[in-house]
């Protein structure tokens, strides 16, 4: 790693609830609202393009845990903010708090680590588990 990133780096990134973005059982009366495996998926994006530049060439990171509190619903059409900003730096090892807002209100909360790896190491790991 090129350096830690600093306490308070924050990455963002806003989107419009699109139908591949909503739960999967919209039917019968059930609005069609963002999936919390959705959400996840973009909190972690922000997370990771956020420590990109202190990564050095042949390193990644990867999503190591995640806590998050989805709270609100939001339907398809509205706007979405979501945030990452990093709350320690160690090692290899970043935790970020994330939260996501809609139009109207604070929707989701939580935390989320990211490893630090070496990528021709962990291709090496992942090699061993697909013979």
């Amino acid at each position: 790693m090129k350096s830690l990133p600093k306490i308070g780096t924050t990455g963002q990134i806003e989107f419009t609830v699109e139908p591949k973005h909503a739960i999967e059982f919209a039917t019968d009366g059930m609005p069609a609202v963002l999936s919390t495996p959705n959400l996840i998926g973009v909190l972690e994006k922000i997370a990771r393009e956020a420590l990109a530049p202190c990564l050095e060439p042949g390193e990644r990171s990867v999503g190591s845990d995640i806590e998050l509190r989805h709270f609100a619903p939001t339907p398809v059409g509205r706007h979405v903010t979501c945030t990452a900003r990093v709350i320690h730096a160690e090692g290899n090892s970043v935790t970020f708090q994330i939260e996501a807002r809609d139009d109207v209100e604070l929707i989701a909360r939580g935390m989320h680590k990211r490893a630090i790896i070496q990528v021709e190491k962990f291709a090496r790991h992942v090699s061993r588990k697909t013979r």
